[in-house]
């Protein structure tokens, strides 16, 4: 039998039981005030994926360094978050209000709320990053220098469900046990794609400096991250082989182009398209005449930041004056040396020279001309080329199947969240 529903006057929210009320945030939730001190208190990192955790478990679980205080940082200032606030950001809104499992403090950037009404956090967990709610909340947001702001008074002005304390209960409990199962399915599928990504890296290590033939006979290159390679092979620095483009461009002439780690050098239109992000966009007042040319076959290198590798364009267009463009000056095989330039040995090799800047990693052409690199003759340069062409698409065709996996289980994942937390599905009493 169907429950009785009711119009709950809002859009993101839309049909809720009758037993249900509505109330604005403000009558729910307060604002916490404490302030702490980290030598105290653990210092916690809201994030969006794992919630308020401390930075040791954030840089755990990422792999990524957390934002550290500074050494001349006010600790008196730090606000204080007990385990089953909330929290949210001063400066930058995303992705709805973090939830914390932990006692501890936070930077006074985050407000920090609690419930003052009886409530089953956990339900109240799940509501906050429900995409609708997301949604209403960004609604709010202004567009600031660098982020986006919002008020605990936008919250607090907005109504939110209220079950039964009961059901919010069932909710979140149900909740919980599905959305484990979902999180470990997922968990499984990613470490299969990870596998995959390795297994492709390994393939391209082993073709660029072994090449094919495994009966090859092999000889020291000289080069600690090369190896072994054919007999047959040379090494050259990379300034016999490769040369400076410096033609001057203009956008308006030619298509702007975005160096990407990801999907090398393309347009601004495609990036945006694969990686559904905004493209970076020329300040109005750039110079146009600065950009450079470059042309299809060549590679680029950021002067800011190195991170993965040089980058292929298979575009003709212009790039930022930020990026060195350079193109090969003998005859090689179209592909090689794509696939050379991404090999992680030749990426570290590359890392050695950058020196830590302010905002980022320098590294100049001089540094990859003075570099010895392998030169395999011109017909195993294709045979090698041609057969990554093969064997990557083919390893790319499962993660892309893997990652569309993913993509259908995030989505059923949200449309379980905003089904069972506005009660469009009920969670039976036991």
């Amino acid at each position: 039998m169907m429950r009785a529903t009711k119009d709950s006057g809002f859009e993101w929210i839309g049909e809720i039981p009758t037993s249900w009320k509505l109330y604005k945030g403000k009558y729910m939730f307060t604002q916490r005030n404490l302030r702490g001190n980290a030598i105290e208190l653990q210092l916690l990192s809201p994030t969006q994926k794992y919630g308020v955790v401390p930075q040791s478990v954030y840089e755990d679980r990422s792999g990524m360094n957390a934002v550290k205080l500074n050494e001349n940082a006010n600790l008196s200032a730090l606000k204080t978050i007990h385990k089953g606030d909330f929290c949210i950001s001063l400066r930058s809104f995303q992705g709805g209000f973090e939830y914390s499992e932990y006692e501890g403090v936070v930077s006074p950037a985050y407000q920090v709320f609690y419930p003052v009404v009886k409530v089953a956090r956990g339900y109240y967990k799940y509501l906050f990053k429900e995409s609708g709610f997301i949604e209403k909340m960004n609604s709010y947001t202004m567009t600031l220098r660098d982020g986006k702001n919002i008020a605990f008074a936008d919250f607090g002005n907005t109504y939110i469900p209220c079950p039964p304390v009961d059901e919010q209960q069932r909710i979140a409990d149900f909740l919980d046990a599905k959305c484990a199962e979902i999180d470990a399915l997922t968990a499984d599928i990613q470490t299969q794609i990870d596998t995959l990504e390795q297994y492709k890296r390994a393939v391209i290590t082993e073709t660029v400096t072994k090449g094919l033939n495994p009966d090859a006979e092999m000889k020291d290159s000289g080069i600690e991250w090369v190896g072994n390679m054919p007999s047959s092979w040379c090494v050259l620095k990379g300034k016999y082989l490769f040369a400076q483009r410096s033609l001057r461009g203009n956008s308006i002439e030619l298509q702007l182009l975005s160096p990407t780690q990801k999907f090398g050098v393309i347009p601004q239109t495609l990036y945006e398209e694969l990686s559904g992000m905004n493209a970076v966009k020329l300040n109005e007042k750039a110079d146009l005449s600065l950009l450079k040319t470059i042309h299809q076959g060549d590679f680029c290198i950021s002067l800011r930041s190195f991170q993965g590798g040089f980058e292929y364009s298979k575009y003709e267009g212009v790039v930022s004056p930020a990026y060195q463009v350079f193109y090969p000056t003998v005859e090689i095989a179209d592909g090689y040396y794509k696939y050379l330039f991404k090999e992680q040995g030749f990426i570290e090799k590359m890392n050695s020279y950058t020196m830590t800047l302010r905002d980022g990693k320098n590294i100049a052409f001089s540094d990859f001309g003075n570099t010895y690199i392998p030169y395999p003759p011109l017909q195993e340069q294709a045979e090698i080329a041609a057969y990554l062409n093969r064997k990557c698409d083919q390893i790319d065709i499962l993660i892309a199947k893997k990652q569309q996996q993913l993509t259908m289980l995030d989505e059923y994942k949200k449309s379980l969240i905003f089904e069972h937390v506005t009660g469009k599905k009920e969670v039976p009493a036991l």
